[in-house]
């Protein structure tokens, strides 16, 4: 059984029976979800996943202590500690304060706080070209059981929808590294005899292409040891997938280094081909750079237009 459903079983069958019958006045102030870091809230945990971290356990989130004061949260960490210590043929460790760092009863705002720097999710744009990528993904991945006061849904709404210029502000910055490390560094280094360098321009580029493809999807790349998983699951462009693992895993020599160059031409060509489709780009070129620039010029705000191409990356 994977995480979210041993989550969500967990919160039916024992954690919404105790907030019913021990905390009624509770019920509309909550939200109970599985979010936040883990394999298991992207729905990635497998067999080797269970070996930490991994226990049947739910986010009870509480709004802030004017609502719900500091005693009754502590009554509630109480009810949870005493849930069920085995279910469904798994163990729950012994709890921390306040059910453990990932899971248990929670604030709300700390939660996302801790997350994006807003406990509301209202995100300034300055912060908005910040936040790293990934504490995007893990403030709105998982699944939400519950939701009282609708706050919870209503600040995932918020942070899942980026604002065209800071998506158009970060494309551009990920478009240009992919110009310098793919199409113009990575053959110029092994005309030096750099195979290292080579193999770091492949890196860079695929790194850029992967968080690009993920930002033409409208959704943030999560931790790298997610993303291409996760790519490979996206609507557009997920065949790239496996071109940046074709170029993170073969050697930079003879036929390698050859059908590595044409396999990063193809894979510009197809992002190009989407920026077109999605009328991200005015250029017409395979020069990833020029579309860079172009992507870049279509923000409208020109306090964000004109901070450096590379500011978010």
């Amino acid at each position: 059984m994977q995480g979210l459903e041993l989550s969500r079983r967990f919160w039916e069958e024992c954690g919404a029976p105790m907030l019913r019958t021990q905390f009624p006045a509770l019920w509309d102030r909550c939200a109970a979800a599985l979010t936040g870091s883990g394999s298991e809230c992207f729905g990635y945990d497998d067999a080797i996943s269970a070996d930490h971290d991994f226990e049947p356990g739910f986010c009870l989130f509480l709004p802030d202590e004017e609502t719900v004061d500091r005693r009754t949260a502590f009554l509630l960490e109480r009810a949870y500690a005493k849930l069920p210590r085995t279910f469904c043929g798994f163990e729950r460790p012994v709890l921390q304060p306040v059910g453990g760092a990932r899971r248990g009863v929670l604030r709300l705002g700390d939660f996302f706080m801790e997350k994006v720097g807003a406990p509301d999710g209202r995100l300034t744009v300055q912060q908005w070209l910040t936040v790293p990528l990934y504490a995007l993904a893990e403030a709105t991945n998982g699944a939400v059981f519950h939701d009282g006061a609708g706050e919870l849904t209503a600040i995932r709404a918020r942070l899942s929808a980026m604002p065209q210029d800071v998506r158009r502000k970060r494309l551009a910055g990920q478009l240009l590294l992919m110009a310098q490390s793919g199409q113009y560094n990575y053959r110029r280094t092994l005309a030096h005899g750099e195979t290292g360098a080579a193999q770091l321009a492949a890196v860079e580029f695929s790194r850029a292409m992967m968080t690009a493809v993920f930002l033409l999807n409208g959704r943030p790349m999560p931790y790298y040891k997610w993303s291409f998983r996760a790519m490979r699951a996206l609507p557009r462009l997920s065949i790239l997938a496996e071109t940046a693992e074709y170029l993170l895993t073969t050697p930079n020599d003879g036929e390698y280094a050859e059908t590595k160059y044409m396999m990063i031409e193809d894979a510009a060509s197809a992002v190009i081909g989407e920026l077109q489709a999605q009328s991200l780009t005015e250029a017409v070129c395979g020069d990833l750079e020029k579309h860079a620039y172009s992507v870049n010029d279509g923000v409208e705000d020109a306090g964000v237009r004109n901070l450096h191409i590379l500011s978010t990356v």
